[in-house]
């Protein structure tokens, strides 16, 4: 008993005492009060996965937690310039929109969160994300549909392709073109003008005159198909499927006078889009003829041109009809004839056609994808073997052998024209882009919509979600296309510079203007495509007539006349760049230095 007394009694001295300590009395308003804790910095951040899927948009990642002395008022962020997450809902860790990471390009990503409490006191932390390598899985990866009509599969393009392996052989054949090939050939500008004609189509019968050439572009890559004829049977010419050429299915009419736009000399043709790659044959067989007949050509500054597609006033004739060909046709085609809403989605998703595997819509999807000229499995590929940079041996070259036969099959294992661009954007982007995982999965997702429903037609909603993802693939083909203009005004500029620092001395090499006369030809050839996309931001009514000040700015070929009037002419190109950043919302650092 008494121990326990006197334990009692110390007790209440030493309380009594400590309040006194702290500055308590018998009259304090604090006495018998606990002083207010000191709050402490959080001093972890974690996230409840840490991984993403290889190739998926936009992949959310988890929730972000981090160890404090309070559950509450806490808030994450990221540094403002970072490139590739973002947080919604205040605590979701996601990629960006439009952004994917690719497994093949990198095994992981760091990004630093900071959290800060509700008393204002912060911790920061670099969290690794890793990348996981998702399995190739047709529907899911891989732009692949089995049928529902019978055995096999449902995807079908093999007329598109034919049409990029035309747009390709009559580059490789104008690449040939020096001086020195045409003297050995004996070639006449008549002669190089009926052999374009006829690749191009625009003759009765002609895709029967050059359906069983080779396809002399491929050099010595083994391939299924060896002929145009092995890519598609009959009646894939060009000149059928130029814009315009095709009157049922355009959002303008080609053919009048005035709609066509970006162009102002088109010597004695049409000015339509096919009127302009007739003249460019024109330009082409002159300089020929030209050239046979004993006159130097040369440029101004007196230096020989002996590649005969280069003109005198710096156009590369055969960067022109390509990347023209590019727009008027494969993007007209893919967006305006096929993935167009009135068009390509008011048809037949129940029956198939002429005893095929596919539906109509189906069919129509796969044609429009076929234009963008990805391999379907392109998201299996990095960025820098699209852009034949490098990469594995298998790849590498911008083809793969995925089906394991020993050959390429060029209708599904061969990447095309605007695909290969939209990865070299992203593979040149300072601030991450991802142009073209966010085409290729918006393609696959859309056209998982339509296999899903075969047999019904779609139902409203269905319908408004696969408009969704047509219009994520064509945004992102479209931003590719006008990132690569960027690119060339970038690659112009430079030139430019070159040739205005030759001209202060002793002038400049036939080299240095090749170089400009390329890099002008690839610029204009792209800057023309815009216009033949419905879905373009340059249709918009806020950037009404900001297509024709686009092509006032760039002109119709570069200026080389003197130091003045270089720099000019430099300024116009950057107050181009200015507009195609303020009308795509490119990133300013990429701009510059895509």
């Amino acid at each position: 008993m008494n121990l326990r007394k006197s334990l009692l009694t110390t007790a209440v001295l030493a309380a009594t005492l400590g309040l006194t300590a702290c500055g308590g009395g018998s009259g304090s308003d604090n006495e018998g009060t606990t002083p207010p804790p000191v709050n402490k910095a959080p001093t972890d951040i974690a996230v409840s996965a840490s991984l993403v899927n290889d190739d998926q948009v936009g992949f959310v990642v988890g929730t972000l937690n981090a160890t404090d002395d309070s559950t509450s008022g806490l808030t994450f962020k990221l540094a403002a310039d970072e490139a590739l997450f973002e947080i919604v809902d205040g605590t979701t860790l996601k990629l960006k929109e439009g952004i994917a990471l690719n497994f093949e390009q990198q095994s992981d990503a760091k990004v630093t969160v900071t959290v800060t409490d509700a008393g204002g006191l912060t911790f920061s932390k670099e969290l690794t994300i890793s990348v996981d390598d998702v399995d190739a899985q047709d529907g899911v990866n891989i732009y692949e549909f089995a049928s529902k009509l019978g055995a096999g599969s449902s995807v079908s393009y093999s007329g598109q392709i034919a049409r990029h392996a035309l747009s390709a052989e009559i580059k490789h054949y104008i690449g040939q073109l020096t001086s020195d090939y045409v003297t050995t050939n004996s070639l006449t500008g008549a002669m190089v003008k009926a052999r374009l004609h006829a690749l191009w189509g625009d003759v009765d019968g002609s895709y029967e005159v050059v359906k069983d050439d080779s396809l002399s572009f491929l050099g010595d890559i083994d391939t299924v198909q060896h002929s145009f004829a092995d890519i598609s049977s009959s009646g894939k010419e060009l000149s059928a499927k130029v814009a315009g050429n095709d009157p049922s299915k355009m959002h303008k009419a080609w053919q009048e006078e005035g709609n066509f736009l970006g162009w102002n000399d088109f010597g004695t043709q049409a000015k339509t889009p096919e009127g302009l790659i007739f003249h460019y044959f024109d330009l082409l067989a002159a300089n020929i003829d030209k050239y046979n007949d004993g006159e130097m050509l040369v440029d101004p500054d007196g230096n020989s041109i002996t590649k005969l597609y280069i003109t005198e006033s710096g156009l590369d004739l055969n960067q022109l009809i390509q990347k023209h060909t590019l727009g008027a046709l494969m993007f007209s085609q893919g967006t305006d004839d096929y993935l167009e809403e009135s068009i390509g989605f008011n048809t037949d998703s129940v029956d198939n056609i002429n005893g095929d595997l596919y539906t109509t819509l189906e069919h129509h999807f796969d044609e429009g994808f076929g234009y963008f000229g990805a391999a379907r499995n392109y998201l299996e590929y990095s960025d820098d073997e699209l852009a034949g940079k490098g990469g594995r041996e298998a790849f590498a070259s911008g083809y793969n052998d995925y089906s394991g036969d020993g050959q390429i099959n060029l209708n599904s294992e061969y990447n095309w024209g605007n695909s290969t661009n939209a990865a070299k954007r992203d593979r040149g982007a300072t601030v991450t882009t991802d142009f073209s995982a966010a085409a290729m999965n918006a393609f696959i997702a859309g056209r998982k919509i339509i296999n899903d429903n075969v047999g019904a037609n779609l139902n409203a909603e269905q319908m408004d979600a696969l408009k969704v993802q047509r219009d994520i693939a064509v945004a992102n083909w479209e931003n590719a296309i006008a990132a690569t203009v960027v690119h060339y005004i970038n690659e112009t500029h430079a030139d430019l510079d070159t040739i205005a620092a030759g001209i202060a001395v002793d002038g400049y090499t036939a080299e240095d203007f090749a170089n400009l006369a390329k890099h002008f030809s690839e610029m204009k050839g792209f800057a023309m495509n815009f216009q033949f996309s419905p879905f373009s931001p340059f249709n918009a009514e806020a950037n009404e007539g900001k297509f024709a000040q686009l092509h006032t700015l760039l002109g119709d070929m570069p200026v080389v006349t003197d130091a003045a009037a270089i720099a000019a002419y430099q300024a116009n190109l950057m107050a181009a760049r200015d507009l195609l950043q303020s009308i795509y919302g490119f990133n300013a650092d990429n701009v510059a230095n895509w």
